[in-house]
């Protein structure tokens, strides 16, 4: 009896698998950003205008 290869399947099987592990590693490396002081980027932003007007004149 002769074994036949599905090939079309095959790969399509690899893709997917392929696929998924990269979704998993993408999600994996994305950095988690924790103990964020929001009143002090609100702060850093107010300030950063001022900054500029006097570092043009």
């Amino acid at each position: 009896m002769a074994v036949t290869r599905l090939k079309r399947k095959d790969r399509k099987n690899k893709a997917r698998q392929n696929n998924k592990q990269r979704i998993i590693k993408q999600l994996l490396s994305t950095p988690v950003i924790k103990n964020v002081d929001v009143e002090a980027l609100k702060a850093q932003f107010n300030n950063a205008p001022a900054a500029k007007a006097e570092a043009a004149q």
